[in-house]
């Protein structure tokens, strides 16, 4: 009885022993396959970063979807590969609207071109037949030919004559002077070769058509012009002091409007105070203006601080739309009188990365359809030409309902998605933005994104890659003088050459306000 009782105790610990064992095995399988999971979810993360970077690098940036060209991933595996070639299988079997393919060709020269006309005929022998009749004539035919004169340079000479009294030699009056001459018209660079045109020339091709200085220099002394590029920015410099007033009106201008819209991109700058060369610099843009008459209006600044926004900002009402720096956040944090709208484009660009780069593009272009219908709703609205009021509730309700849908799918792939993965860090701006983003349904004047303002931007950044950098802080002022003036005056429908013409022309003649807002863009050529 005693060995029996034994054996069960050592049978009871055996099989506690074995139970511990086991829990502990399994404990140990657990945490090993948590461990996997986590290290799974950090290498999946890693992978679409690695394979968005290749895409950016060998693949178009466009952003479109996979599904709505020809092109394949770049990172797919066979059965992905099947999937895609499924659904193109799928499209060819769809059924395709006819249209009316535009007749391929030239395209005419316009009619507003001037013509010279040579006409060309045959000799008088070639005009008899050999029956010896008189050949009548039965038509023409006619092509066209374009050609350039290259640009002259002509000197103005002005020749002043002066008069005198050889009797009194003046002394009969003496409030007269002795010798009388003809007043020399004012100019803005005073005893300088520049003439208005010239001036403009210059500045335009720099500022509008991106040809640095020292291109410029070459070009000049191409045509027997002996113009140096020191020359071009110390008149640049000039001018930008001489039309100070003017600028100072468009900066006011730009935020006397309803809405404002802002960027900035890099500058290099060099000889800035406690800065070294190397460093870069900020150029500063908005776009703003009473209805109907666009203004922007570039600023430059050594660094991206919010501080400088919210200099720029003082004083300003009404809507900052802006893309998620969180530097504008702290510029407006204090501003009750500024309210902050979003930009879906920057939004929708996180979801396209996702497309671009992840295993499973669906989940991610399902967010692209939502942000596609809120614009398709904004074209067709806007297309109406209805009035404001009539404009804003017919968007508000229309919109509210694709947002709400948005919204719940937003929520629901939240709790779905790893926050590292590129879907997840898309969903996770949408939330963070979402009170900015549907911050444009409170005015017929915003529209759902910032890329009017991005578009504006472009210009210097094509400048940038040509001229490369300011040579002072200096420089860099008097540059956002000049690219505010052009490309105003592009956003108001003039030609800027014809523009900076006309405002170097009477600038000089301009002693009071109402002068000065006379060579607005919109008053200049009807004032």
């Amino acid at each position: 009885m005693q060995l029996d009782a034994l054996d069960s105790t050592v049978i009871t610990y055996i099989n506690e022993l074995k139970l511990q064992y086991e829990l502990q095995i399994q404990s140990i399988q657990n945490q090993r396959d948590q461990q996997y999971k986590v290290l799974q979810h950090e290498y999946d993360a890693l992978k679409e970063k690695y394979d968005l970077l290749l895409y950016k690098r060998f693949a178009r940036s466009a952003e479109q979807l996979l599904a709505d060209t020809k092109q394949p991933p770049l990172f797919t595996d066979e059965t992905q590969q099947h999937g895609v070639e499924a659904k193109q299988e799928e499209h060819k079997l769809q059924t395709v609207r006819s249209f009316t393919r535009k007749k391929a060709g030239r395209k005419p020269l316009s009619a507003s071109l001037p013509r010279r006309e040579t006409i060309l005929d045959i000799s008088e022998d070639e005009k008899t037949c050999a029956c010896g009749s008189k050949l009548s004539r039965i038509g023409q035919e006619t092509s066209e030919r374009l050609h350039i004169i290259p640009p002259e340079l002509y000197v103005e000479k002005s020749i002043r004559l002066k008069y005198a009294c050889r009797c009194c030699e003046g002394t009969a009056d003496e409030e007269q002077p002795t010798v009388r001459i003809a007043q020399v018209a004012p100019s803005i660079i005073p005893r300088s070769i520049a003439s208005p045109s010239l001036l403009s020339t210059i500045v335009t091709q720099k500022f509008e058509l991106h040809l640095p200085y020292y291109r410029q220099e070459k070009q000049f002394s191409h045509i027997g012009a002996a113009i140096s590029r020191q020359d071009m920015s110390n008149w640049q410099q000039q001018v930008y002091r001489k039309l100070t007033p003017l600028v100072v009106m468009l900066k006011n201008l730009v935020r006397s409007g309803p809405i404002l819209q802002m960027d900035e991109t890099e500058v290099q700058v060099l000889g800035e105070e406690n800065r070294d060369d190397k460093q870069k610099s900020r150029m500063w843009l908005a776009r703003g203006g009473p209805p109907g008459r666009t203004v922007l209006w570039y600023e430059y600044h050594p660094t991206r601080a919010a501080y400088h926004a919210k200099e720029f900002l003082q004083g300003y009402e009404g809507f900052l739309q802006t893309d998620g720096y969180n530097g504008y956040d702290s510029a407006v944090k204090t501003m009750r009188s500024i309210r902050q709208v979003g930009c879906f484009a920057h939004a929708r660009r996180y979801f396209f990365e996702a497309a671009k780069a992840s295993k499973k593009p669906q989940s991610a272009e399902e967010g692209i359809k939502y942000i596609r219908r809120l614009y398709e709703l904004e074209n067709h609205l806007r297309s109406k030409n209805m009035e404001e009021q009539m404009f804003l509730e017919k968007r508000n309700v229309a919109a509210n309902e694709i947002l709400s849908e948005f919204r719940t799918w937003l929520e629901k792939r939240r709790h779905e998605l790893l926050p590292s993965s590129l879907l997840g860090e898309a969903v996770d701006y949408m939330f963070k933005q979402w009170d900015k983003l549907v911050a444009y349904l409170e005015s017929p004047y915003l529209t759902p994104d910032n890329n009017a303002c991005e578009n504006a931007i472009r210009p210097f950044v094509l400048g940038r890659k040509n001229w490369l950098f300011c040579q002072s802080p200096e420089g860099a002022k008097s540059s956002c003088a000049m690219y505010s003036l052009i490309e105003t005056a592009k956003q108001n429908g003039l030609v800027p050459f014809k523009y900076l013409m006309t405002v170097f022309e009477k600038a000089p003649l301009a002693v009071s306000q109402e002068d000065w807002e006379k060579l607005l863009p919109w008053n200049i050529f009807t004032a």
